[in-house]
């Protein structure tokens, strides 16, 4: 009776705790004992509120790292040479107090701008190296990357941008948008790079913003619109009114530093009401939230016209334009002010990497601190303490002592220092976090490469290289100095991907590659001033090409015997030419039927043609845009080898390049030449006696604009003629633009002259 009473009490209190069963009741899982049970609710409770409390803080630290990235800007100024980049740095490190005097880059003082740290930057009065440096603007730190404007040095531009969430496009108010300046937007827009637009060099004579304004939207395609109206322009020019605050500013003080907001004067309120509707117009066009308020005549206020340019801006749908001029320091605080209301945060840009463990899967990087860490280096250079790489964290903490794996080689590297670069001055951190850019000494790497910290196998998206289209022939004067010689071009190789050196096979000249005359000739200064070595240099050459033009069989058995086992190997297959626009120069089709030829044999026959593809037999140069595609063949079970039928296809493409209408490719520059309007006959006649063809002759003030394509082969020189043809009045920049076909005549002089080469 006892037990009876006892049992329907535990099955009474069974029933009361059923909730906190998590097993159905089976002979297998017994009913628990009733403290069990009243333990096992405990513990639940206590896993609840242990698990809420670990939410809670992982939210709170979700919003502190987010707050903190929200006050970060890393930014880049790129420009056409001499539009004021450097000069428009050198303003922004002053007023954000990085620096407490200003020079000017060809100042008069010798001392030259922060930026332009090397000796030739400061002597020649431009940039060669991006410089990197950081700021604090009202509470934000501000990382900016200075590059250089000169074509020849594009890789600088070409690896800021791919590390950078915005960019400041500098246009200078009379020479408008340059050639340069129409590539910098196209990398910019190769990277989805966010951008505001700065007229610079109000104060000039012949300073025009809205004529650059309509050149912007015609020549680069932008959608924009001011945000800033002059007051008065070049002598005049006072101070700017803005439109999205209906106030203007003037820059009182030495060095423009007092900032006085007034109301706008009476006689420039109807520009700047016209203005604005303009701006509210543009910005319409590309934000539903603000056209909603506009089509409805709702009154707009600054916050929500300021909150709609910025969607717009990070969205890369509109373009927001400042003015100003760096050199009278006037306008540069306001672009500091544009910088922090209208580019991204680190948050608030995509960036993605591919996972190598799931076939290079693309992956969102949410740029969290708490995530494993990913890192790209974009720069190396060597400082006085080794190899100095800059690297820009997507996500994640590197810290000084970490352990880190370069996902690209596999090695596992300690971080023995990591610095923050201001120029050329470094200062020592112990951490570093997702969102900033920072420099490493001692960690080996290449250009490109990916750090995570082992727990994930990410890498980062390369960046677009450009092919070198000049060469020179280098050596040293002395024989003892062939060692610093040989250090000095593996360093520059190292630290510019455009940078190539080579050995010429017959005249076992060293030969270095690049993007014109004045990239080589910089890196021949640097090998006698950084290495104190007097290098020969021999006539510049021009990277030509060669191709084909028609499709070529091919059918070659290659049969050595020599006692002992020989060599066997048959190639049959055929060359063709590929589609214009294919992206790659050479492919390689295995098309074999059966197992003719095994296909262990097939990586050495492909070998065998990109070997052979190398040195075309018109001028020696590499032959591109060629497939070759396997058919058939034969093998010998005894003397077959990788090496006969390797040196088959090389037999093979000599056998059926002459049959395949081979043709000699040169590389052409678009070139820009600004002349005053009495020398534009000249210069024209000059253009079509280079062989050059104008597609655009523009009208600027008393300047002409002339755009031509000519060919590199012919422009060697070209500045000193340009300069007796205009006495010294006129100016012109160049861009690699494609290989194209060289004429008959000139095709026939090439073959001769590298036969009598041969010969001789």
């Amino acid at each position: 009776m006892a037990r009876s009473a006892r049992s329907s009490t535990t099955r009474l209190f069974y029933t009361l705790c059923s909730s906190t069963k998590r097993t159905p009741l089976t002979p297998q899982h017994p009913p628990p004992t009733p403290v069990a049970a009243l333990l096992a609710g405990n513990f639940q409770l206590r896993h609840y509120a242990a698990n809420s409390a670990t939410a809670r803080v992982r939210e709170e630290k979700d919003a502190v790292w987010r707050e903190s990235l929200e006050k970060v800007r890393n930014i880049g100024i790129s420009a056409h040479i001499d539009s004021g980049k450097t000069t428009l740095t050198e303003r922004v490190l002053f007023y954000t107090g990085r620096i407490h005097e200003i020079h000017e880059v060809r100042g008069k003082d010798g001392v030259g701008a922060k930026m332009d740290s090397m000796d030739l930057e400061r002597e020649k009065g431009i940039t060669i190296q991006s410089a990197a440096t950081y700021c604090t603007w009202k509470d934000y730190q501000v990382n900016i990357i200075d590059t250089p404007g000169h074509v020849d040095f594009t890789i600088e531009v070409e690896r800021a941008l791919r590390v950078l969430d915005g960019a400041i496009l500098v246009l200078c108010s009379v020479g408008g948008v340059q050639s340069q300046s129409i590539t910098v937007d196209r990398q910019m827009r190769r990277y989805d790079v966010p951008r505001l637009a700065f007229i610079n060099k109000l104060d000039r004579m012949g300073a025009d913003p809205w004529k650059v304004l309509n050149q912007a939207r015609s020549k680069l395609r932008h959608h924009s619109a001011a945000v800033q109206v002059p007051i008065g322009l070049e002598d005049d020019f006072k101070g700017l009114i803005d439109l999205v605050q209906s106030k203007a500013y003037y820059f009182h003080g030495s060095n423009g530093e007092k900032i006085v907001a007034e109301d706008i004067p009476a006689d420039m309120e109807a520009i700047a009401s016209e203005k604005r509707r303009e701006l509210i117009e543009a910005v319409s066009e590309v934000d539903d939230k603000l056209a909603e308020s506009f089509l409805n005549d709702e009154p707009i206020s600054s916050a929500d016209l300021e909150a709609a340019i910025r969607r717009a801006t990070i969205a890369r749908k509109f373009v927001p334009f400042f003015m100003g001029s760096a050199f009278k320091n006037k306008g540069v605080q306001t672009l500091l002010d544009g910088v922090l209301s209208y580019l991204p945060c680190p948050v608030e840009v995509s960036n993605y990497a591919l996972d190598q463990t799931k076939d290079e899967e693309k992956v969102t990087l949410t740029g969290n601190p708490s995530g494993p860490l990913v890192a790209l280096a974009f720069k190396l250079e060597e400082g006085r303490f080794g190899q100095l790489t800059y690297l820009r964290i997507y996500e994640g903490v590197i810290r000084k002592g970490d352990f880190i794996i370069n996902v690209n080689t596999g090695k596992k590297i300690k971080i023995p220092r990591l610095v923050r670069m201001h120029s050329n001055e470094m200062e020592d951190i112990q951490e570093a976090h997702a969102g900033q850019i920072v420099a490493v000494f001692g960690v080996d790497c290449a250009s490109g490469d990916t750090f995570t910290d082992g727990s994930v196998k990410y890498t980062m998206t390369s960046m677009n290289v450009p092919e070198p289209v000049m060469s020179l022939a280098v050596s040293p004067v002395s024989k003892d100095s062939g060692g610093q010689f040989s250090k000095a071009l593996n360093r520059f190789q190292k630290e510019d991907p455009t940078f190539r050196v080579g050995l010429d096979a017959e005249s076992g000249e060293t030969i270095i590659s690049g993007m014109g005359e004045l990239h080589l000739d910089i890196y021949v200064e640097r090998i006698r001033r950084e290495y104190k070595v007097e290098a020969q240099v021999g006539k510049p050459r021009v990277n030509f090409r060669e191709t084909i033009t028609k499709r070529a069989d091919f059918d070659y058995l290659h049969k050595k015997q020599s006692g002992g086992q020989g060599q066997y190997g048959r190639v049959i297959g055929y060359v063709e030419p590929l589609e214009p626009g294919s992206g790659s120069k050479f492919e390689f089709e295995n098309m074999l039927v059966g197992q003719t030829i095994p296909s262990n044999y097939v990586p050495a026959i492909e070998k065998g043609f990109r070997e052979a593809a190398n040195s075309g037999s018109l001028i020696g140069h590499p032959v591109e845009n060629i497939r070759v595609v396997l058919t058939d063949g034969a093998s010998h079970n005894v003397d077959s080898s990788e090496l006969a039928f390797k040196l088959a296809s090389i037999y093979a493409f000599r056998q059926c390049y002459t049959a395949a209408k081979p043709i000699i490719l040169e590389p052409v520059m678009l070139v820009d030449i600004k002349v005053p309007t009495e020398f534009q006959g000249t210069v024209t006649g000059d253009i079509n006696k280079r062989k050059g063809v104008i597609i655009g002759n523009d009208q600027e003030g008393d300047d002409s604009v002339i755009t031509a394509n000519v060919p590199l082969n012919m422009m060697f020189g070209y500045s000193t003629s340009l300069r007796s043809m205009t006495q010294g009045k006129g100016e012109f920049t160049m861009e690699y633009r494609e290989h194209a076909p060289v004429s008959g005549d000139t095709q026939t002089q090439l073959v001769n002259a590298y036969k009598a080469s041969k010969e001789s």
